[in-house]
């Protein structure tokens, strides 16, 4: 009987054994290399087969994946390595090559036999990045154990089986798009990967793969959306759309809904606790992100004591489950979300009498771009870089689909145009944390103790025109 394929890729098709074995083969390259159980792995590549391959063979030795986003440039992925201290690269971008030795994925991977697995439940299967409220990029440690949990509850919630077949173009370095890859594979279904986001290949694939989930972030349901052909293409074999990572735009989905009869399902996750609630498959809402998943307990807390709050109140959400990081690196930076065993999510909401969950704002400074966190001190740091520049702010405004944009607020001591800045930025640093406006101003309001009052400057440049 011919073995079902599994994983599909511009023109390659792979079944369950081919990816085993070309996770076989690349583990086998690595042992040669020198990497042993214990040790840390950089992988930095876009999503293809064999960033899955590089995923378990790493694994299968053993070893940690570091996770690095292949949008970002230099400095960023030298401060993720400093931080991080791996021992091995793995990917197919010359900003890592250019750092570190790497085994480059766009060379042949030899398949090889068997490579004896060692997955310690307790032991860091992957560390992914996520901002902190200040300063640059965290490593987020997840273990086997916590990834498995998550992965149940994702697929739990999905309804995913093995019949299922899901398109997956989200970024393998973020938590979502890992999380759908680990989800297809342990579940058994049949996946098709895209090395980057395009709507035409998106719908043509829905209609030719017959795709019945679809996995969404706001960019893409925005594309949806607005496709002006949308009703040519047969998309009868879906079962939902899932939307993630930022929260819905009513509109936008009602539209797809309108045009196309599918239904959307809103979910609800971070990088530190993947999968914290989501809508019901059937009867899902877009006005929450859900219920809590079974196996993740749900509060929300006092933003003044951070003691739990009544129902319909208003406070931060916290969350604790056996899928919750195993902390940060640094290390010290771990307290100041998890207390007594709940993760204080920074995000601002309220649960109601049904147990529905509502996000109406965050307490967190970061500013959230297509689903990508994004810290204002790390651009701060690039613009105080420039000559010209004496103080600045960075904070983020609504900006409908994109969730929001990025705003530099300027002070000079010498004269300099907005490209200027928005280039330097541009040049360092990954393309969704660009800026979309620069605001000269006479003074950066702040604290007596140096804290910049982001909120003053959401309120007074979140509606002017560049200047």
């Amino acid at each position: 009987m011919t073995e079902p394929d599994a994983l599909a890729f511009e023109g390659r098709q792979f079944t369950a054994p081919q990816l085993d074995a070309l996770a076989d083969g690349l583990a086998a390259t690595l042992t040669k290399r020198g990497l042993v159980a214990g040790q840390r792995v950089a992988l930095m590549a876009s999503n293809r087969p064999e960033f899955v391959a590089a995923l378990l063979g790493i694994w299968r030795l053993g070893a940690t994946v570091v996770l690095i986003s292949p949008a970002w440039k230099h400095d960023e992925v030298d401060h993720a390595l400093g931080l991080t201290q791996p021992s091995h690269a793995v990917g197919d971008h010359p900003v890592l090559a250019g750092l570190m030795p790497m085994l480059d994925l766009d060379e042949p991977i030899s398949p090889a036999g068997p490579t004896a697995r060692s997955l310690p439940p307790r032991a860091d299967a992957v560390l992914a990045f996520s901002s902190g409220t200040t300063g640059l990029p965290k490593a987020v440690r997840h273990t086997h154990a916590g990834l498995e949990e998550a992965v149940r509850h994702w697929r739990d919630a999905l309804q995913l089986t093995r019949h299922d077949r899901i398109q997956i173009a989200t970024p393998p370095s973020h938590i979502l798009g890992l999380l759908n890859i680990l989800t297809v594979l342990r579940t058994g279904a049949w996946m098709r990967l895209h090395r980057r986001f395009d709507v035409d290949q998106m719908l043509h694939h829905i209609e030719s793969d017959r795709i019945t989930i679809e996995m969404a972030v706001a960019p893409i349901a925005l594309a949806i959306a607005s496709h002006p052909t949308l009703e040519s293409y047969d998309l009868s074999s879906l079962r939902y759309i899932m939307w993630g990572a930022t929260p819905v735009s009513a509109s936008v989905a009602e539209t797809v809904t309108r045009r196309t009869g599918v239904n959307w399902v809103p979910a609800y996750g971070t990088t530190e606790l993947p999968v914290i609630a989501c809508n019901p498959v059937d009867g899902a809402r877009l006005d929450s992100v859900g219920r809590p998943v079974p196996g993740v307990d749900l509060r929300v807390v006092s933003l003044q004591t951070g003691d739990p709050v009544c129902l319909g109140e208003v406070g931060e959400i916290a969350a604790r489950s056996k899928s919750l990081m195993a902390g940060y690196l640094p290390v010290t930076e771990t307290d100041e979300v998890i207390r007594d065993g709940w993760y204080r999510t920074g995000d601002v909401g309220w649960l109601d009498t049904d147990g529905w969950l509502r996000i109406t704002d965050r307490l967190k400074e970061m500013i959230k771009v297509r689903g990508f966190q994004v810290a204002p001190a790390e651009i701060e740091m690039v613009l105080h870089g420039h000559p010209a520049v004496k103080d600045c702010a960075v904070f983020g405004i609504p900006d409908g689909i994109n969730g929001e944009a990025v705003v530099a607020a300027v002070t000079t001591c010498a004269p300099v145009d907005a490209a200027d800045l928005t280039a330097r930025v541009d040049e360092k640093l990954a393309s969704y944390k660009r800026l979309s406006r620069v605001v000269f101003v006479s003074d950066i309001p702040r604290l007596p103790s140096g804290k910049v009052l982001r909120r003053v400057l959401k309120e007074r440049y979140g509606c002017t025109s560049n200047s």
